[in-house]
């Protein structure tokens, strides 16, 4: 089960189905088990600027942020993949830089945290590459309207 938390008052089309879709279709592209469970939060500035404060180590506000856990419930058997944590306010800004739709770049945002959830990494150039590849394919599977590369602008 995807769990998507969205706070009061956001835009109509939050309705969860979008990033449902959006993280479904990494667990497809990557195999990984399609009934595994995650969180997905929308939130704002304040609240991804405390979490990257206390989890990070820096004190500011990000876009995304994931937090592996990858746990099975002895209960179910089921999957527990993480968390994800995602900005409404740094979304709405990095929209509106790249020109494309507050809903393409939530689903980048999603694929972007999914893709953290599954082992993905940036931080050498080699991870890099092969990150924003997966992200490329899954996007343009999605028909998500971006243009390359394809990654969040301020999470560099």
């Amino acid at each position: 089960m995807i769990a998507i938390e969205v706070p009061e008052g956001a835009p109509p089309f939050l309705d969860g189905e979008l990033l449902r879709e959006a993280a479904e279709a990494v667990l497809a592209a990557e195999d990984a088990d399609p009934e595994a469970n995650l969180t997905i939060l929308i939130s704002g500035d304040a609240y991804l600027q405390e979490l990257n404060r206390q989890f990070i180590g820096l004190d500011e506000p990000t876009d995304v942020l994931s937090f592996p856990a990858e746990q099975v419930d002895p209960e179910t058997g089921e999957l527990y993949l993480g968390d994800i944590a995602i900005s409404l306010e740094r979304a709405q800004a990095q929209a509106g830089a790249g020109g494309h739709p507050l809903q393409a770049e939530l689903q980048l945002l999603v694929v972007h945290g999914v893709l953290h959830l599954l082992g993905y990494d940036h931080g050498e150039p080699e991870e890099k590459e092969q990150m924003w590849a997966a992200q490329a394919k899954i996007l343009q599977e999605l028909g998500v309207p971006l243009s390359p590369p394809y990654r969040p602008l301020m999470t560099e």
